[in-house]
C-alpha cells in the first residue's frame, strides 16, 4: 500500500493513468459536438456552394472540465483509496515494545496490555524476537530480546507506576539497541521533556509506530490553604469541556472511612480549582482527595499533618473562682485558638505525658526541678514552648543571673512600664517586622500599644532571637532553639493588662505564624535535615496504597527537594515529627498532550477508523458522468420536451429508497418477523454503537452454536417505542441519561408484568467490587425506583442461569469481577440426591451487573472484537466466557426454567461428572 498523508492506495499504479487526462483534453477538444438539425426551406439555395475556409467548432471548457474530472474519479476509485489505513508493519527483525507504564496510563492498562498481547501474537506468528521494556521500571542488565513465548509468564508483574519515566534514564538504556530494531511505543499520552530526545534516538535504529487510547489525564495539583478551606486544582490533558467532582475521603470520630465532602468543577480548559469550605475539625480527619471514577495515583492526593490540627496544652498560675474572665491570662489564647487546636488544660506533669504539640505558659515562672528536667526533655524531643510574661516573671529570680534553658533571653529585674506617672515614657508600637522575623508581611495595626513589658537584657544573642520589636527597638518576641524544638518568649501579658497585642487580630496572626494552630504547609530542607523519612505507605499507578514493608529510608534533605520517582515513589513516609505526603504532582506541575511528527504512525481505540473510498469515488464519477448527459442534451436542444420523459423515468427508477420503518406497522413488522434482541438508547452515540455491535456479536455467537438465530438487533427509544416485541432489553446505564417520562415508565412495568427482561449494565464491575459506591450504580438506583421490580438477591449457585446451555460458575464481561443480582427465589427445599432445587417460577424480569458485556460481545464489520478484554489468552477466555453467559441468558430468556424440571437431572449429573 502506498501511503499519502491519511490516505492509502492498494493499487498506486493505476494512479499512473492521471498523466493521460492532459492528452484525453486535447483530443475532446480536436473532435466537434454532434451537429444539430433543423428543416429549414431555404437552405436548397445553398447548395453546392463551397466555404472557402472550414473552422469545425469546439466543445465548451467547463463541459471538457466535467467529464475530466468523471475520469479522475474512476481513475482513483480503481487505485483503491483507504482513508485512515491501517498500517501493518511485518518484519522479521527485533520487535521492541516501550511502554511509558506511568500513572496516566492506569485508567486504560487493559487496552494497553491487550495491546501489547497482539503485539506478543504478531511476533510469534512472525518469528520475531522482542522486548517488552517499561519506562518506569528499567533492567539494570538493559533490554533483553526473548520469544513471545518466554515472555507471557512475565506480563502479570508489569504494572503502571505511580510516577513519569525518566528519559535521561529512558535515553541511556535504549543506546545499547541493536540496528534495525522495530519500536512499537505504548505512550501514556502526556508530553514531557526528552521525549523527541528517545523519539530520534529510537528512529536512528528502525521504524517506530505510537499507541495511543486519546483518553482525557486527569489529576490533583498541589493543594494550599487558605482562610475558607482547601484549594485544589484539577489538571487536564484534553479537549472540550467536562464535569469532574473531587471527593474528600477520611474518618469519622469513630474512625470509620468515609466520604467526608464532594465538589464538581466543570473544565473547560487544562485547569481549573476546586475548594472545600471545611471547618478546622473536619479538615483534620480527610486522608485523601480524589476525582471520582479516575483510577489513576494521579487523580489521588494524599494529604498529611499538615491538614491536621495542633494539639495545644494551656496552664497558667492559680486564679481564683471570682476573677473576671476578661482578665484571665488564658481567655484570649483560647480565643485564638478556638476551631483551629486542639486545647487541653490540666498539671504541667500530666500535660507533658499527653506529650502535645504546643505548651503555653502563661506567666508561669518557678518551675519544680523535675518539672523543669520533664519540660526540658520533651522541648528538645520536638516540642514548642510558648510563654507570656506577667506580674509573676517580672517578679521572679526567672534568668535573671544566667541563662534559663527554658527562657530565649535573660531578664532584667522587675519590668519596664509605659504610660504612667512613673512610668519611662509614652505606650510603644510595633515596629514592621524584619524579613527574617516568622511574622514578616503581617501588617501592623496602629492601635497595638505595650504599656508593660520585661526587658531583655544585652547579650551578643539578643539580636538574632528578637523576632519583634517595639518602635524603640527593644524586644517583644523572642526565640531559641532548643534540641529540636524551640522556646518562645512574649516579654507582655497573655492577657490586655500589659498591652493591647491580645484584642487584634495581629495577635492570631502571629500564632499561625508560630504554627501554633496548624502545622506548617511548606516543607524546607533546612527542617529535615539529618532525618530519615521512613515509608509507610507507597502508592502504585492505580492509586492504591500498600504497606512500604522493607523499604528503605529517605534522607530529609532529599525528601524535601524530592519528585515521585523510582527511588522516591509516591505515598506516605514518617518524619520525626509529623507524617509527610509526596504525591505525583508538584507545585506547578501542568499536564500536556503529546504531539507526534507526520511521520509517526499513530493508532489506539480512539484512532480514526479505515474507510474505503472507491464507492464513494465511484458514485461521484457516475454523478458526473450524468450531469455530462444532461449538459449534451441542453446544449443539443433535446433535454426539453417529449425526450425528457424517458429521462425522467430512468432518474426516479436509480433514485434511492428510504427502507426504514417509517410507521409504527413497519416498526411492528421489522420487530416481530425475527428474534431481534433489542437494546435502549441512551444518548451516547459511542455507548450505543457498542451496545449494537454487542448483540450483534452475541447474535452470530447464537447463530453459530445454537438453533437459535436471531435477526440484527435494533435501538429503542423507550418514550416512542413499542417494547411489547423483544423478549430482552439489554440497557446500559450512563450517569447523564434522562429520567424517562411517565408514560415510558409505564410501559416499562407493562412489560415486566408481561414476561419482558431487562438487563441492566452499570458497567462499572472493575471499581464496584471494592465496595465503593459508583456513579452509575447511583443513577440505576433512580433509573430503576419506579419500576415494580420484586426483591433481588445475589444469583444462587443452583439457578438456572447457570446451567441454560453452557455450566458456569461466573458471569464476566469486560470486567471479570462482579456481582449478579436476579430475583430472589422462594424458599424450596433441595430433594436429597439432587443438584438444585426444583424452582418451577417464572424468569427474573431483571438481571443487574456490572460486566460491560456488550463491550466483551461487541465486534466490528469484519466480524473481529472490536474492544480487547483481558491480557492474552487470559483475556480471550474472558471473553469466551462471557459469550457463553451471554448464550445462556438469551436461552433463559426463551426457555424459561424448564431446567429446574428433575427429568433433566441425570443428563447433568453426566455433565457434572458425578
Amino acid at each position: 500500500m502506498w501511503i499519502l498523508g491519511p490516505i492509502g492506495f492498494t493499487a498506486p499504479w493505476v494512479l499512473l493513468a492521471l498523466a493521460l487526462l492532459p492528452i484525453l483534453w486535447i483530443l475532446l477538444r480536436a473532435v466537434p459536438p454532434a451537429p444539430v438539425k433543423r428543416r429549414f426551406p431555404g437552405v436548397a439555395l445553398l447548395l453546392g456552394l463551397k466555404d472557402e475556409e472550414v473552422e469545425a467548432d469546439r466543445t465548451p471548457w467547463w463541459l471538457l472540465l466535467l467529464r475530466m474530472l468523471a475520469v479522475a474519479a474512476l481513475i482513483i476509485a480503481f487505485a483503491g483509496p483507504v482513508l485512515n489505513p491501517r498500517v501493518e508493519r511485518g518484519g522479521s527483525g527485533p520487535l521492541l515494545v516501550l511502554m511509558d507504564a506511568s500513572w496516566a496510563s492506569a485508567p486504560d492498562w487493559t487496552l494497553r496490555m491487550g495491546r501489547l498481547g497482539q503485539a506478543l501474537d504478531e511476533a510469534e506468528v512472525d518469528g520475531r524476537t522482542l522486548c517488552i521494556l517499561p519506562a518506569t521500571d528499567i533492567p539494570a542488565e538493559g533490554c533483553a530480546f526473548l520469544s513471545a513465548a518466554d515472555w507471557r509468564p512475565r506480563l502479570a508483574g508489569i504494572e503502571p507506576a505511580g510516577f513519569a519515566p525518566d528519559m535521561d534514564a529512558l535515553s541511556g538504556a535504549l543506546t545499547t539497541l541493536p540496528d534495525g530494531v522495530e519500536t512499537l511505543w505504548l505512550s501514556d499520552g502526556l508530553a514531557r521533556d526528552g521525549r523527541d530526545r528517545v523519539l530520534s534516538l529510537l528512529q536512528s535504529h528502525g521504524p517506530v509506530s505510537v499507541f495511543e487510547t486519546g483518553r482525557d489525564r486527569l489529576a490533583l495539583g498541589a493543594l494550599s490553604l487558605t482562610d475558607t478551606g482547601v484549594t485544589l486544582p484539577v489538571l487536564r490533558a484534553g479537549n472540550g469541556p467536562r464535569d469532574v467532582t473531587v471527593v474528600a475521603h477520611g474518618t469519622d470520630p469513630a474512625g470509620v472511612a468515609r466520604e467526608l465532602a464532594r465538589q464538581e468543577v466543570k473544565l473547560d480548559g487544562a485547569r481549573a480549582e476546586v475548594i472545600f469550605d471545611l471547618p478546622p475539625e473536619l479538615r483534620a480527619r480527610v486522608s485523601r482527595f480524589e476525582i471520582e471514577g479516575e483510577r489513576s495515583a494521579g487523580a489521588k492526593r494524599l494529604t498529611d499533618d499538615s491538614l491536621k490540627r495542633r494539639e495545644v496544652a494551656l496552664l497558667s498560675v492559680r486564679e481564683g473562682g471570682e476573677g473576671l474572665q476578661l482578665l484571665s491570662q488564658l481567655h484570649y489564647i483560647r480565643a485564638a485558638l478556638y476551631g483551629k487546636a486542639d486545647v487541653i488544660e490540666g498539671a504541667l506533669e500530666d500535660l507533658i505525658m499527653a506529650n502535645p504539640d504546643v505548651i503555653v505558659l502563661a506567666d508561669v515562672a518557678q518551675l519544680s526541678g523535675g518539672e523543669a528536667a520533664d519540660l526540658l526533655d520533651w522541648v528538645s524531643e520536638g516540642g514548642m514552648l510558648l510563654r507570656f510574661a506577667g506580674p509573676q516573671l517580672a517578679a521572679s529570680d526567672v534568668a535573671r543571673d544566667a541563662e534559663d534553658p527554658l527562657m530565649p533571653v535573660r531578664l532584667r529585674a522587675g519590668g519596664r512600664t509605659l504610660g504612667g506617672a512613673m512610668s519611662w515614657g509614652e505606650p510603644k508600637r510595633l515596629r514592621p517586622f524584619a524579613e527574617t522575623s516568622p511574622f514578616y508581611g503581617l501588617p501592623v495595626p496602629e492601635d497595638v500599644e505595650v504599656n508593660a513589658q520585661v526587658m531583655a537584657q544585652p547579650d551578643p544573642e539578643l539580636a538574632a532571637r528578637t523576632i519583634a520589636t517595639l518602635e524603640d527597638g527593644t524586644p517583644l518576641v523572642t526565640r531559641k532553639a532548643l534540641g529540636q524544638g524551640q522556646v518562645v518568649l512574649f516579654h507582655v501579658t497573655a492577657n490586655a493588662e500589659w498591652s493591647t497585642l491580645p484584642l487584634s487580630g495581629l495577635f492570631v496572626s502571629m500564632l499561625d505564624r508560630l504554627s501554633v494552630t496548624s502545622q506548617a504547609a511548606l516543607l524546607e530542607a533546612d527542617d529535615l535535615t539529618g532525618q530519615s523519612l521512613q515509608p509507610q505507605e507507597l502508592m502504585d499507578g492505580f492509586g492504591t496504597l500498600t504497606d512500604a514493608g522493607t523499604v528503605p529510608p529517605v534522607a530529609g534533605e532529599t525528601f524535601a527537594t524530592a519528585r515521585a520517582s523510582r527511588a522516591t515513589p509516591p505515598g506516605l513516609y514518617q518524619g520525626r515529627d509529623a507524617l509527610r505526603a509526596l504525591n505525583v504532582m508538584a507545585e506547578g506541575d501542568t499536564l500536556t498532550v503529546a504531539s507526534w511528527p507526520s511521520d509517526v504512525p499513530l493508532s489506539g481505540v480512539t484512532a480514526a477508523r479505515e474507510r474505503p473510498l472507491s464507492p464513494a469515488l465511484l458514485l461521484a464519477a457516475l454523478a458526473l458522468l450524468g450531469a455530462d448527459l444532461l449538459a449534451s442534451l441542453w446544449l443539443s436542444g433535446r433535454l426539453f420536451g417529449a425526450r425528457a420523459v424517458p429521462l425522467l423515468l430512468l432518474a426516479l427508477a436509480l433514485s434511492p429508497q428510504d427502507l426504514r420503518a417509517q410507521s409504527p406497522d413497519d416498526f411492528a413488522l421489522l420487530a416481530s418477523s425475527e428474534l431481534t434482541l433489542a437494546y435502549v438508547k441512551t444518548g451516547d452515540a459511542v455507548l450505543d454503537r457498542t451496545s449494537e455491535a454487542g448483540l450483534q456479536g452475541l447474535s452470530d455467537m447464537l447463530t453459530a452454536r445454537t438453533s437459535v438465530e436471531p435477526a440484527g438487533p435494533m435501538g429503542i427509544d423507550l418514550e416512542t417505542d413499542p417494547l411489547g416485541f423483544f423478549p430482552l432489553l439489554y440497557w446500559p446505564v450512563t450517569t447523564t441519561q434522562p429520567m424517562p417520562s411517565a408514560a415510558a415508565y409505564t410501559k416499562l412495568n407493562a412489560y415486566l408484568r408481561t414476561g419482558g427482561v431487562i438487563v441492566f449494565d452499570t458497567r462499572d464491575a472493575d471499581v464496584a467490587a471494592f465496595g465503593a459506591a459508583t456513579p452509575t450504580g447511583t443513577r440505576l438506583q433512580a433509573l430503576a425506583s419506579p419500576l415494580d421490580i420484586p426483591p433481588l438477591e445475589q444469583i444462587p449457585e443452583d439457578h438456572v442461569l447457570t446451567r441454560a446451555f453452557y455450566l458456569l460458575r461466573d458471569f464476566p464481561g469486560r470486567h471479570a469481577e462482579g456481582t449478579l443480582w436476579v430475583e430472589a427465589s422462594p424458599d424450596s427445599e433441595q430433594a436429597e440426591g439432587m443438584p438444585f432445587r426444583n424452582l418451577n417460577d417464572n424468569v427474573t424480569p431483571v438481571i443487574i451487573g456490572g460486566g460491560d458485556w456488550a463491550a466483551a460481545w461487541a465486534v466490528d464489520d469484519t466480524g473481529f472484537p472490536m474492544l480487547p478484554v483481558g491480557r492474552g489468552f487470559a483475556g480471550e477466555r474472558q471473553r469466551e466466557m462471557a459469550y457463553r453467559f451471554g448464550i445462556n441468558l438469551v436461552v433463559y430468556v426463551l426457555t424459561g426454567n424448564y431446567k429446574s424440571d428433575q427429568v433433566h437431572v441425570p443428563a447433568l449429573l453426566d455433565r457434572l461428572g458425578q
